[in-house]
């Protein structure tokens, strides 16, 4: 009997290397269950090739009108971007191609790597990811911004939210450091099978509970809530984050353009005591709730 094997689509973006992560947002807005930039075995300041892959091949204008928003945001223009294709891709292709791409990432006391590199640093803490499909390897300036956060003032045995958990990555984390009461949600089903794999892959799946869904009224008051998502996505939901954290609320996936967005949003709530945190074009938002 044969085994069928998933086609999935991707949308290849040729562009000059300073715009690269403009690429790469564009194709996260356009819900890319994954991405990649190839700059390996490149010279430097050559155009860099950045690929989305998709369940469903998007429109071209609407992955146009995507980039150029993007370059806006960037500050980057529409010269920048020599060639835009689309084309479909075998899954064991991408995803064999994109494990080369990986290595280990060193956040503070953490060592972000895939199960198949080696880390000899012993003083270092080792998270192993699985990513899969979900967002959330450690590369990332939002995921970088939040594991330093938590390096930083995470406290053994506080209690942890983690909404939008993606890999799991944050709430793992968290476990590493003592954490003893922690739930993980994510609205993506597949996202909370892939955080609680490597949850049992870090031996921490003792301590997270996973929920396929989000957060609302009855969810309990955690110490620390952690909400790596985007800004569209957490000012509707800030009054419920703000309530659900009894200490600490740890907020990413928030542009740097973006900032006065949410500094105005909490200036409404009276909020004040909070800390802004840079990496490239994002930012972190860390808020002592009294």
């Amino acid at each position: 009997m044969e085994t069928s094997t998933k086609t999935w689509f991707a949308i290849d973006i040729r562009i000059d290397e300073q715009a690269a992560e403009a690429a790469e947002f564009a194709l996260n807005e356009l819900d890319a269950v994954g991405t990649e930039i190839d700059s390996l075995r490149k010279p430097t300041g050559d155009p860099q090739c950045v690929t989305g892959y998709f369940h469903v091949l998007p429109e071209m204008d609407t992955v146009h009108a995507a980039v150029d928003e993007a370059l806006r945001i960037y500050g980057f223009t529409a010269d920048t971007v020599k060639q835009i294709d689309g084309r479909s891709v075998v899954q064991t292709d991408w995803l064999a191609e994109w494990k080369k791409h990986w290595k280990p990432t060193t956040i503070g006391r953490f060592i972000i790597a895939p199960p198949w590199e080696m880390v000899d640093d012993a003083s270092k803490i080792v998270i192993r990811i699985e990513p899969n499909m979900a967002f959330g390897t450690g590369t990332h300036e939002t995921t970088k911004l939040c594991v330093k956060a938590i390096d930083d003032i995470y406290r053994p045995s506080r209690s942890v939210l983690d909404v939008g958990t993606g890999t799991g990555i944050l709430a793992i984390a968290a476990a590493k450091l003592g954490g003893t009461r922690i739930l993980a949600c994510d609205t993506d089903a597949d996202s909370v099978s892939i955080a609680r794999e490597n949850a049992v892959l870090n031996g921490v799946d003792d301590v997270i509970e996973f929920s396929d869904g989000s957060i609302d009224e009855r969810t309990p008051v955690f110490d620390f809530v952690c909400a790596n998502l985007t800004i569209d996505v957490i000012l509707p939901m800030l009054d419920l984050l703000l309530a659900k954290a009894g200490d600490v609320l740890l907020m990413s996936g928030i542009l740097a353009e973006q900032k006065r967005m949410i500094t105005d949003g909490l200036g409404s709530r009276n909020v004040t005591q909070y800390m802004i945190c840079e990496d490239g074009e994002w930012i972190s938002v860390v808020v002592n709730v009294d």
